[in-house]
């Protein structure tokens, strides 16, 4: 078991080699709750600071009106004062005893408690690259669905309204991580709206002047060397999106908008549903699964019910301790390194992952039991459950899922063939977002809890069908949880017999 989980880590590793990385986010949404939890508790230790300053405080104020009124009277007639013996004795007693205890008093420190707290927690914030990489998952949901800054800034995401704002400050540090990374694409876009608001009235700590020296740089830097020149204008140009490594972009981010998917009318009628028993399998007999056709060429099919609540928490939960970030190829540098912003602009995972075997519980043991029923592959020689988390703009590009020729390799220390078939399970609903879409043919499959989806990835002859490059689009509001088996060719011999003609 623990040799199997280390092959599979490894071959992961290896088949994403010659994938390329993007920005990613502090951790999964699955882990970015102890975040939550950990600044509400700042939160209460920080009132309690506040009430222990103002107890102090008072105390303060209470002897400072006590001094007040008695020095009053003592400097009016220093020698009529004195004269009462009495008031001689408190005189030095007050110089000699109480001042030094209002002394002590003001010398306390009520943030001990605050600060020890924050210093526990602090190793565990978010670092400024973790900052920098949350800003540039915005800007990927920016470009993805084609949301103005404005619309971003005031809180209006598709199907989405909320009283959730970005300030000056926000857009003028969104637009700053831009600027600084060379992308001033987006720093124009940042920067633009925030001297939009500033011009508003609105409140910040960054100037106007400072915005506008920023901005008029980064338009600089796209070309437009006389709207640079001419500082004062507030209303800058469209500018083009620069090209970056993916050929397809353009089909790709309208799929995930919702845009060019190529589901004909004609193509819906020769889509159908029906009951699936896995070929008389016994398990499905007395409860056959419902299967959906999703797109005809390639075939891919969807079945309802695929997990139920239960198993979905569970496998969340054995998942959530072993999340890790993705280890990929740069493809610029050829360097092994975790898939994160701080390599590379041109990305394609960020998401969070762990692997699942069998023996871990009896859950995962059924679930890849049902994976078998239901296709009727041997999952002896599959790699063990990926179960993956897509947190704030979570996505992983095209990208096939077998090896290609120019990877031979990708597979060869499992023994076990090239990846045959992906059977994918949702396991979470997603708001907006978080599709599973295909742009060499224009489909988009939607998220839907409990349901899996399932195509080959090759055909009988054991050549890769380059049709399935598919991509999870960025997830623009929700949590999205999936969980992967990929099934691979060896012990398929007698239930996927080869074909002899390429392409079928």
């Amino acid at each position: 078991g623990a040799m199997r989980k280390l092959l599979s880590v490894v071959v992961w590793t290896l088949l994403c080699c010659s994938l390329s990385i993007q920005e990613d986010i502090f951790t999964s949404i699955g882990q970015m709750t102890d975040l939550i939890h950990t600044e509400k508790e700042l939160v209460q230790s920080l009132k309690e600071y506040i009430l222990a300053e103002e107890s102090k405080l008072a105390a303060v104020k209470s002897w400072a009106n006590k001094l007040d009124s008695l020095t009053q009277v003592s400097s009016s007639d220093p020698e009529g004062f004195l004269a009462h013996p009495v008031n001689a004795y408190k005189l030095m007693k007050r110089l000699h005893t109480e001042w030094s205890q209002l002394e002590s008093l003001v010398l306390q420190d009520p943030s001990e408690g605050f600060i020890s707290n924050i210093s526990t927690h602090r190793p565990f914030f978010p670092d400024q690259e973790d900052e920098k990489g949350a800003a540039k998952a915005l800007m990927r949901l920016q470009d993805t669905y084609q949301l103005d800054s404005e619309s971003f800034s005031r809180g209006k995401l598709p199907g989405l309204h909320s009283n959730v704002l970005l300030t000056v400050d926000d857009c003028f540090d969104m637009g700053k991580t831009a600027y600084n990374d060379g992308d001033y694409y987006h720093s124009v876009l940042w920067m633009q709206q925030a001297l939009r608001q500033l011009d508003m009235g609105e409140d910040s700590v960054a100037s106007k002047a400072t915005v506008l020296d920023y901005l008029s740089y980064s338009v600089y830097q796209m070309g437009d060397l006389p709207r640079a020149i001419e500082l004062t204008l507030r209303l800058i140009g469209t500018y083009a999106r620069p090209k970056d490594h993916l050929p397809e972009r353009e089909v790709y981010e309208a799929l995930c908008r919702g845009e060019g998917v190529q589901m004909t009318e004609k193509r819906r009628s020769g889509l159908f549903c029906r009951y699936h028993d896995g070929n008389r399998n016994p398990r499905l007999l007395l409860r056959p699964m419902m299967e959906e056709d999703e797109w005809d060429s390639p075939r891919i099919v969807r079945y309802l019910n695929a997990l139920s609540h239960d198993e979905i928490e569970t496998i969340k939960q054995l998942a959530k301790p072993n999340l890790a970030r993705a280890t990929v190829r740069d493809p610029k540098t050829g360097v092994l390194t975790t898939a994160n912003y701080r390599v590379s602009k041109s990305s394609t995972m960020v998401f969070d992952y762990a692997w699942l075997e069998g023996e871990d519980d009896p859950v995962v043991a059924r679930v890849n039991q049902r994976i078998e029923d239901i296709t009727g592959l041997t999952v002896r020689t599959a790699e063990l459950l990926q179960v993956a988390n897509y947190g704030v703009g979570g996505q992983y590009e095209p990208h096939f899922d077998f090896s290609r020729k120019d990877e031979p390799d990708a597979f060869k220390r499992l023994g076990t063939g090239n990846r045959v078939a992906t059977f994918l399970n949702y396991m979470s609903d997603v708001e907006a977002g978080g599709a599973t879409v295909f742009p060499d043919f224009g489909a988009a499959i939607r998220p839907k809890k409990g349901t899996a989806v399932f195509w080959y990835n090759l055909f009988s002859s054991g050549e890769g069908d380059y049709r399935t490059r598919h991509a999870a689009c960025p997830v623009l509001v929700g949590n999205k949880w999936v969980s992967n088996k990929w099934i691979h060719e060896r012990g398929q011999e007698f239930r996927r017999p080869c074909g002899l003609t390429p392409g079928n």
